[in-house]
């Protein structure tokens, strides 16, 4: 599954600890994958670059459908709730750095004229 994917067979058991993906264990001790595996793993990773953490993606991954950029969703009032949530965080996120980025520039600008380096 590694190979197929480029995921690292430790990421992919961390997947599995978060409920995101689903093995068997053989007799032999080796995990077995069932054919939606490889697209799961893509939706993940697709999911994760977003921004979204694994508890999210967790309620969110179920609707998935598609990978990279064809990556959509079976729409439901309660996902499109979640991802509004989602958006409210990122939105407040950048504009707590634009805040700050406007502190740190005023900070230099103050010290321009104090012939500090």
């Amino acid at each position: 599954m590694s190979r197929r994917t480029g995921v690292s067979a430790r990421l992919l058991r961390y997947y599995e600890e978060q409920g995101l993906l689903a093995s068997v264990r053989r007799g032999n001790g080796y995990r077995e994958y069932g054919d939606d595996a490889v697209l799961t793993v893509r939706q993940v990773r697709a999911l994760l670059g977003a921004g979204l953490t694994t508890e999210v993606i967790r309620a969110v991954l179920p609707c998935a459908r598609g990978e990279g950029p064809d990556l959509g969703f079976d729409w439901c009032a309660e996902l499109r709730d979640v991802l509004r949530g989602e958006l409210a965080d990122v939105d407040a996120r950048i504009d707590a750095l634009r805040r700050s980025r406007g502190t740190l520039a005023r900070y230099l600008e103050r010290s321009a004229g104090t012939g500090a380096a």
